[in-house]
């Protein structure tokens, strides 16, 4: 694709975001900054929140990785509803009742200073981190679309990556985000639908039930798998699915901040049901799309690119024609950019609630910590960008899981024993529990094959690691709480 043309698409992308953001900024304060006042539409939450929650690495790796572990995704995805069926009816409950602006003010309630502070911190850390890694695809797409063509280094993209999204969710925050995040899924859908025609076309495909039994009859639809020793055994998938779905969704300040800006805890539901009811059949859309994809590189003599990742972008932009590659730059950016944008303000939301305690300041004082925090947070993501380009070696997918097993695991593990035993625990000592959690985790992780007759943990590591915090937890427990 011209660069010129890519630059062209993403000015006026970037055009739009920013009217949007004049719009829904006028008049706004801090409340609406975190809160939106708690006025937003159920229907506009649960479609936005597909681009949140999907992002670039869904929209590249899961189309790529069809490859090597064909539609076994599908398992993870189907443990997710699961874990959205949690969410719906015992965590978001809470939240409302409790009337929670930052979800790890319960920590705080249930046991006390430390813990509280401890579960922001990780959800600072796993956030952070993760949304970087995600940003970082994007990052990657457009220096190959845009920026290398034109001679910019990508360290100088990745800024003005985040300059951009910086400039439109400064000021409006989380009411500009559901706007902004629901007209980003619109794209994300239409690319990987739009996509998915052009794509049958070439291969000559007629409706929707022939390109369903082609892709059902190549070697790349193999949905489940039995073998306990296999990484991709479903059990193994399904349930890590579900505890998944649990912790990046119900325990994650990001996507629960937009669910407490619903009117009321029935609103909030209604939308986590159709959610999950989109998000499954959106993942079922990019699995089909990676198998065409391959199915068409095959026809055409194409070889396959070293990374997965490398390859959705490789034949959009330079094998299918200037609409798949508009349609693909378009997808990509929307995609990383609704989960992007709405994680810096979740990061900016928990760290001047939790650590910088601006509740009680005046309005003044509270917008410009807000300022800052937003800014610091900004120039954090570039840091860790910069940092993952140069170490990272495998599927973006399969990072950011990894990270999220090591990261999330003590927020589970915290939750979990909050909401199921009224012990009280010795509150200064968690924090030091939340450190060996994952510090055993992963060397039962490096040795499980050794020590469990070959046996290969893989996402449950997540399980494993909050089991191990739960434990933990309850060694510091003093007694039944009346």
């Amino acid at each position: 694709m011209n660069p010129y043309i890519a630059l062209s698409i993403l000015v006026a992308y970037f055009g739009m975001l920013i009217v949007v953001s004049v719009y829904t900024s006028k008049g706004a304060d801090t409340n609406t900054f975190f809160t939106a006042n708690r006025q937003s539409p159920w229907y506009l939450v649960a479609f936005g929140m597909i681009g949140t929650s999907l992002s670039g690495v869904t929209f590249v790796s899961v189309p790529g990785a069809v490859a090597t572990i064909q539609f076994s995704y599908f398992q993870v995805v189907l443990g997710y509803i699961v874990g959205y069926l949690v969410i719906g009816t015992i965590l978001m409950p809470l939240y409302y009742r409790l009337n929670l602006i930052s979800i790890y003010t319960y920590l705080d309630q249930r046991f006390g200073f430390w813990s509280y502070k401890t579960g922001s911190a990780v959800f600072l850390l796993s956030r952070t981190v993760g949304s970087a890694v995600r940003l970082y695809v994007a990052a990657g797409v457009l220096q190959l679309a845009i920026f290398q063509p034109l001679g910019v280094p990508f360290e100088v993209s990745v800024a003005i990556t985040i300059l951009l999204i910086w400039i439109y969710t400064f000021k409006g925050g989380i009411k500009t985000i559901i706007i902004t995040d629901t007209l980003q899924t619109v794209f994300l859908v239409t690319a990987v639908i739009l996509t998915i025609v052009l794509v049958a076309r070439e291969l000559q495909l007629g409706g929707l039930a022939d390109v369903f039994n082609t892709v059902q009859e190549s070697g790349y639809s193999k949905i489940f798998y039995w073998d306990g020793n296999d990484p991709k055994n479903f059990f193994k998938q399904f349930i890590a699915g579900a505890f998944i779905a649990i912790v990046m969704t119900g325990l994650d300040q990001d996507l629960m901040q937009k669910n407490l800006t619903c009117k009321n805890i029935g609103e909030a539901q209604k939308n986590m049901f159709w959610f999950t009811v989109v998000l499954v059949v959106v993942n079922f859309l990019f699995l089909s799309l990676g198998a065409l994809l391959y199915m068409y590189a095959q026809e055409k003599g194409i070889p396959a690119t070293a990374r997965t990742d490398d390859f959705y972008p490789m034949l959009a932009l330079n094998h299918l024609g200037l609409l798949v590659g508009i349609t693909f730059l378009l997808g990509i950016t929307a995609a990383t950019y609704a989960s992007s944008d709405s994680a810096l303000t979740a990061l900016t939301t928990a760290f001047c609630i939790d650590f910088m305690n601006v509740e009680g300041k005046p309005e003044a004082q509270r917008s410009q910590i807000k300022f800052w925090v937003h800014i610091g947070f900004s120039v954090l993501f570039y840091l860790v960008i910069i940092v993952f380009r140069r170490l990272n070696s495998k599927e973006v997918i399969t990072a950011v899981f990894d990270l999220a097993g090591y990261t999330y695991g003590p927020l589970l593990g915290l939750f979990a024993f909050g909401m199921l035993l009224r012990r009280p625990v010795r509150d200064r000592w968690v924090p030091i529990v939340c450190i060996l959690a994952p510090v055993l985790t992963y060397i039962v992780n490096q040795n499980s094959a050794a020590w469990f007759g070959g046996y290969q943990i893989g996402f449950e590591r997540l399980i494993l690691n909050g089991l191990f915090t739960f434990l933990g937890l309850f060694l510091l427990s003093v007694g039944r709480k009346d």
